[in-house]
Parts: structure tokens; C-alpha cells; sequence
């Protein structure tokens, strides 16, 4: 049962905001659909259902999302639409190093680092992600934390630890 509830709202909720549409139908058909992937993946994916629903956590869930398509992403598409005006590319693997214990923290923040154009994570080995960088400003592993992911560390470590 841990998990099913949060899972199935969830669901639910996603399902709602992405038809667009509050028919009949629609909230039949997403309260079906919820309740099948809640039962059937609930428990996998949810680990304590009190903290899932945490207003705390919904409020710095939120705060991120703005943060990261208002603030994060157009830095990184500025920064790379000048890279590729002006050539100046120095492409290379970082390691960096990952603050982050929770299990969903370091997804967020591998999937968050991927997601920003000029960075991709391609590897991840304990404590430490490896980024393919467009434009390598330092090789130094904290330095280049401070660059890459500590806020989305920051907000990964609100929204999950």
C-alpha cells in the first residue's frame, strides 16, 4: 500500500493537466489510469508517502520549476547561442562532484544537469557525475560544481533530503 496514494494523485493530476480537460470522461479515464499505475508502480517509486506529500517539499518542487525554465534554462541557451556565434567552444569531461545522498536528488540533479543545454552527464560512478561540458572552464572538480549543478543540488537537497 506504501506509495499507492501519492502515486495514484500524482498520476492523476498529471494525467488532468496534460488532457486539459476536466470532462467526464477525462476524470473517469485518469482516475482509472492513476489507480492502475498507482497500484502497479506505487510502491516502487515512493518510499515514505508522508514526505510525498509535504507542502513544504510541493512548494520548493515548485519553486525549482520556475527557477529552472525561467532562470537556469535561458542562461544556458543564452550562453550556448553565444558559443556558437562567436566559436568559442572548448568541449571536455568534468568530474564533478555530487553532493546529494537521496537516490531521487541525484536524479534530479544528473537529469536537470542533461536537460540544460551545454551539459550532459554521461556518467555516474559513487559520488561523482562525469559532464560532458560545451566549454570547460576549469577542470577542478569543486570549481566546476560551482559552475554546473550546485543549485540544482541546492533545490534537489529542499525538494527530496
Amino acid at each position: 500500500m506504501r506509495g499507492t496514494v501519492s502515486t495514484t494523485v500524482l498520476v492523476f493530476l498529471t494525467y488532468i493537466l496534460f488532457t486539459g480537460s476536466l470532462t467526464p470522461y477525462d476524470i473517469v479515464t485518469g482516475v482509472i489510469a492513476a489507480a492502475v499505475v498507482g497500484a502497479l508502480v506505487g510502491r516502487f517509486l515512493v518510499k515514505n508517502d508522508a514526505k510525498a506529500f509535504s507542502p513544504i517539499r510541493w512548494v520548493w518542487g515548485l519553486a525549482y520549476f520556475l527557477w529552472y525554465f525561467l532562470v537556469a534554462e535561458v542562461r544556458a541557451h543564452l550562453d550556448v547561442i553565444r558559443r556558437i556565434i562567436t566559436g568559442k567552444v572548448e568541449p571536455g569531461i568534468v568530474r564533478v562532484p555530487l553532493g546529494v545522498k537521496d537516490e531521487y536528488a541525484r536524479a534530479l540533479v544528473a537529469n536537470s544537469i542533461t536537460n540544460t543545454p551545454g551539459t550532459v552527464v554521461v556518467d555516474v560512478d559513487g559520488d561523482f557525475l562525469y559532464v560532458n561540458w560545451i566549454s570547460v572552464a576549469t577542470k577542478d572538480p569543486i570549481e566546476a560544481k560551482k559552475e554546473i549543478c550546485e543549485d540544482f543540488e541546492r533545490f534537489a537537497r529542499r525538494i527530496f533530503e
